[in-house]
């Protein structure tokens, strides 16, 4: 859209594509692409026609983290606030309640590695590298850094990468469980579209509460964990799609799912 100075953004058919289009600086997150990306996000929330969004970079990086001429400036106050409109836009991301690929194309370090972290899933061309670099400048992980990663990859791996600010490349990366593909650079994106489509053609509204029974209960004991997936899954089956499935299921016919 022509309203986006950082990013590009368009959509086909029912994929929303963000490209971060600022290559000279490596698609750092400075507060005005935070805005951009805040701002495209809310217009894919609100989207009735969007089931799924696919995240990238152009040129060399996916995010090559902050832009470190703003975080030179900020003193202890204003660098509370940016962290803050920061974690929120990823939070955001993280319960959109609609599918978000992080296709990594480059480098995604710092706060780059954060955003591939708040999206749904990370496919990674075969020369993208990560890193969480911060402590190189001074600083620790900002945007969710510190709490995404051990949860994603365990304590020791994440407190490994924060804490020696180290660079891994794809291979290490899917080892750790920190992506969960490699795709050759020219198919990265048509890979992200190939599982978009595979997960749109399940029923949208167990796919949007299969994504929140996770993220609600990552903070939970396994315990309280069930009882919201029992809860979700009880909504799930008052639903037209919940008859819908089992129907067609039992006649060995192609669902047709209305989201209702």
């Amino acid at each position: 859209m022509s309203d986006f100075m950082y990013l590009q953004y368009e959509k086909k058919g029912n994929i929303a594509c963000i490209t971060l289009d600022n290559p000279s600086a490596m698609n750092a997150l400075s507060q005005n692409v935070i805005i951009e990306l805040d701002r495209a996000f809310d217009q894919i929330g609100t989207d009735t026609c969007i089931s799924g969004v696919i995240l990238t970079g152009r040129g060399k990086a996916f995010v090559a983290g902050a832009d470190i001429t703003d975080l030179s400036a900020v003193d202890s106050v204003q660098a509370e606030q940016f962290t803050y409109f920061g974690q929120r836009l990823f939070n955001k991301i993280e319960s959109l309640g609609k599918p978000v690929i992080a296709a990594v194309n480059g480098y995604a370090f710092g706060g780059g590695c954060e955003l591939a972290m708040a999206c749904t899933l990370r496919i990674a061309s075969d020369h993208a590298k990560f890193g969480q670099p911060e402590v190189k400048l001074g600083v620790i992980p900002g945007f969710g850094g510190t709490q995404r990663l051990p949860r994603i990859v365990g304590i020791g791996r994440a407190m490994q990468l924060i804490l020696t600010g180290g660079v891994i490349d794809a291979e290490e990366a899917l080892r750790i469980g920190l992506i969960n593909e490699i795709v050759d650079s020219d198919k990265l994106i048509a890979r992200a579209e190939e599982i978009l489509s595979q997960i749109s053609a399940n029923a949208p509204i167990a796919v949007r509460l299969a994504m929140e029974a996770v993220n609600r209960s990552r903070d939970t004991t396994v315990s309280d964990g069930l009882a919201i997936e029992r809860a979700l899954f009880s909504v799930c089956a008052g639903t037209q799609d919940k008859r819908e499935g089992t129907s067609a299921f039992l006649s060995k016919r192609p669902p047709q799912f209305s989201g209702k």
